[in-house]
């Protein structure tokens, strides 16, 4: 009997582990995703471009996480309460999670991160500004930390599930230093960088031992691709199987690749042109609501975005908190235009720039489109184009910019407090020139108290201020439309760009 027993147990056991491998073979596949832009470092505090978030969120974790449902919840941290009237946030974090070469993930890694984030190393990039309401981070125990905060942070939480707030590895750090790090860097997520090649490819492979559960696909090659054409002759050939940036006027031909199909998703993104108020006659108030009455926004969406697109009052869209659905966009009204241009005693055919990117085919067509209606009102209108990188990364936050210039914004922490503070705020990395006294209260008696009536009061009354000085040209919010071939399964679609893969497959 007892010889039974054995053998059943035996025989249940191989049983057991057969079904056990036949249910997870293992990450199988390659995946291969084009995308616009190479943001050059993969290092979290170093930059917050929508091209390293597509990428970054395979590769490292945060405290806190965000999924495609736009919702937070728990990450690298299982709990957190704020405590001391506010003014301290304990983390208790997880346990038993280790980074991609194997270090032990702990409270000395949220340290380590967040020391080198607030100091002189992430002084030199934009992350450092979204986190200076932490005044240190405090070692508890192995598994709790507490956030010392200098003053409130209403969106703080949602901060750490972005960018720059990612936990990067102390002991590796330490061992390659900071350029090897930004070229193959190690985190906590689903993927580890195993070759990258500036401006060309970068590849990861499956990190089996995630702690939230091994990815289904063995590897991703990620292709740097700026011309929207190529990327979607890619998809043609078979040789990209997700591509990013699909402009509208290659829309029907994606939907003509028999094994393909385009995916058309809501995002947060939206665009404008913003003015340089440093530059005559853009320093007139007058002058820049000129140019807003001036441009007929609907139709620019309705003909040369074909649909993809929504009307916008302030640069935020639908999704925002803050966002005031009373406020409206000013009017075409180009007789009223031609009037505060002659009160302004603007000569006819005075010349304006408008500066976008090279490789941007949409905006181009929305350029020239506002080109046309400008000239309309009697402007002579030069187009520039930059390098992507050279222009985010020198001619806008070093104020080398004509008298426009097209400017997206992903909003990434859903709150208009994000976007404000970083784009009106004066000295910021994106506001190299733009000051006002009232803009500056608004934006401190906002980030003030975690209050939510009160703070969605003042970025309401922010917003319909902003429109009043005219300091920018709200042009729409986009919808995002991707490539997608039809051997990729589990794919969801994310609306803040940032591609989550460890569920995806490839046939």
């Amino acid at each position: 009997m007892k010889a039974g027993i054995k053998l059943f147990s035996v025989l249940a056991l191989t049983l057991g582990l057969g079904v056990a491998l036949s249910q997870s073979p293992g990450p199988t596949g390659k995946l291969v995703i084009a995308q616009t832009q190479d943001p050059h470092s993969w290092d979290p505090i170093d930059t917050f471009l929508l091209s390293w978030g597509m990428v970054g969120s395979n590769i490292f974790d945060g405290l806190v996480d965000r999924g495609p449902d736009l919702k937070i919840k728990p990450g690298l941290a299982e709990r957190w309460v704020f405590l001391k009237n506010n003014s301290v946030i304990r983390f208790t974090l997880r346990k038993g999670v280790k980074f991609q070469n194997g270090e032990d993930f702990d409270a000395s890694a949220v340290k380590f991160t967040f020391d080198r984030l607030l100091g002189d190393e992430g002084a030199k990039g934009p992350q450092q500004a979204n986190y200076t309401a932490i005044k240190d981070v405090k070692v508890v125990s192995k598994y709790i930390v507490e956030f010392n905060m200098s003053r409130p942070d209403p969106v703080i939480i949602t901060k750490l599930a972005g960018y720059g707030a990612k936990i990067i590895p102390p002991k590796y750090y330490k061992e390659v230093g900071d350029e090897k790090f930004n070229n193959l860097p190690v985190g906590t997520g689903p993927f580890r960088p195993t070759e990258y090649v500036k401006d060309d490819h970068l590849t990861l492979e499956a990190f089996t031992g995630y702690w939230g559960g091994s990815p289904k696909v063995k590897t991703i090659t990620y292709r740097f691709i700026p011309e929207a054409s190529t990327r979607v002759a890619e998809l043609q050939a078979g040789r990209a199987d997700i591509v990013q940036g699909v402009p509208v006027s290659l829309a029907s031909v994606v939907k003509g690749i028999g094994d393909a199909e385009l995916v058309p998703v809501g995002t947060t993104t939206v665009t404008e042109l913003r003015f340089n108020t440093s530059m005559k006659p853009m320093d007139d108030v007058r002058v820049r609501r000129a140019m807003i009455y001036a441009v007929d926004r609907d139709t620019i969406i309705k003909t040369i975005l074909q649909g993809y697109g929504k009307p916008i009052a302030s640069f935020q869209g639908e999704i925002s908190w803050g966002f005031d659905p009373k406020l409206k966009p000013l009017p075409y009204d180009p007789a009223k235009a031609k009037a505060l241009l002659a009160e302004a005693k603007v000569p006819s055919g005075t010349e304006v720039e408008i500066d976008f990117t090279d490789t941007d085919v949409q905006f181009r067509e929305v350029a020239q489109g506002i080109a046309g209606y400008l000239q309309a009102v009697g402007l002579k209108v030069n187009l520039k184009t930059f390098e992507q990188n050279t222009y985010f990364s020198d001619i806008i936050p070093k104020n080398k910019t004509g008298h426009m210039y097209n400017f997206g914004w992903g909003g990434w922490t859903l709150d208009f407090d994000n976007t404000a503070y970083l784009l009106y705020h004066k000295d910021e990395y994106w506001n190299p020139v733009f000051s006002d006294p009232k803009v500056e209260a608004l934006l401190e008696k906002e980030r003030g108290t975690y209050n939510q009536k009160a703070r969605q009061k003042s970025m309401q009354e922010l917003a319909r201020y902003l429109q009043e000085i005219a300091i920018e040209m709200p042009l729409y919010q986009g919808v995002n439309l991707w490539g997608m071939n039809k051997r990729v399964s589990g794919w969801v679609v994310p609306p803040d760009d940032r591609n989550r893969l460890v569920n995806v497959s490839v046939k």
